[in-house]
């Protein structure tokens, strides 16, 4: 079984900054992409930041040049480093994987951390 594990949400003013972590873990298997999505309240989910295996990244137009993403490889981690957050980053952030298992591609989520910004 293969679990995606998200940390790092909370309560934050507008202008401060928040680290989300997310660790895969089980056994036998690789990971191809990872990225964060998002959903606030009565918005469909939308992809935030995704960065292959090879580090290429892409982000959502609103976020780029506040948000960061990286993935320590070693680790099976990805990281989302939010700076200058506004109230209209405030969602359930989650955690996504494209991992091979056995051969078979499948994709992970994580259960989803809340992110809330207050003005």
């Amino acid at each position: 079984q293969v679990q995606l594990v998200e940390s790092g949400g909370g309560l934050v003013q507008a202008g401060g900054s928040l680290r989300l972590s997310c660790a895969a873990s089980g056994n036998a298997f690789s990971i191809n992409d990872m990225g964060w999505y998002r959903q606030a309240p009565g918005k469909p989910r939308e992809l935030v930041a995704a960065i292959t295996s090879g580090g290429s990244r892409n982000y959502e137009d609103s976020v780029k040049g506040r948000f960061t993403i990286s993935r320590d490889n070693a680790k099976n981690t990805v990281y989302l480093q939010m700076n200058s957050l506004k109230p209209e980053d405030t969602a359930v952030y989650y955690c996504h994987a494209v991992l091979t298992r056995w051969g078979v591609v499948n994709d992970y989520w994580g259960r989803g951390t809340q992110v809330t910004v207050s003005s």
